[in-house]
């Protein structure tokens, strides 16, 4: 699986130009975590029922499919906690981050 590339935003000219929704077109990353992020999600596979809820409210949009198994890419993601507070199984877990 190939990762999205930082690239830096371009305001546009006109409103059409600007995304619909409540991020950016896939492969478009602001930035990556600070090292603020205080809790991490980390996803229980054995409870996890994949049914990509998780994967849909991202905000960021660091969780991804990985074989059949949903992975997070922990370098974008900001720990706000959304996939596991929409998680129907309670498959996710937000873990102190370990400094």
């Amino acid at each position: 699986m190939s990762r999205p590339v930082k690239q830096n935003f371009i305001r546009p000219s006109h409103i059409e130009g600007f995304p619909v929704g409540p991020q950016f077109t896939a492969g478009h990353l602001a930035d990556t975590n600070a090292g603020w992020r205080t809790f991490r999600p980390v996803v229980n596979h054995d409870t996890c029922i994949y049914c990509l809820r998780c994967y849909l409210v991202c905000p960021d949009g660091t969780i991804f499919k990985d074989n059949g198994k949903i992975a997070v890419d922990y370098d974008y993601c900001k720990g706000c906690g959304v996939c596991a507070h929409e998680c129907p199984k309670n498959a996710i877990e937000m873990v102190k981050e370990q400094l």
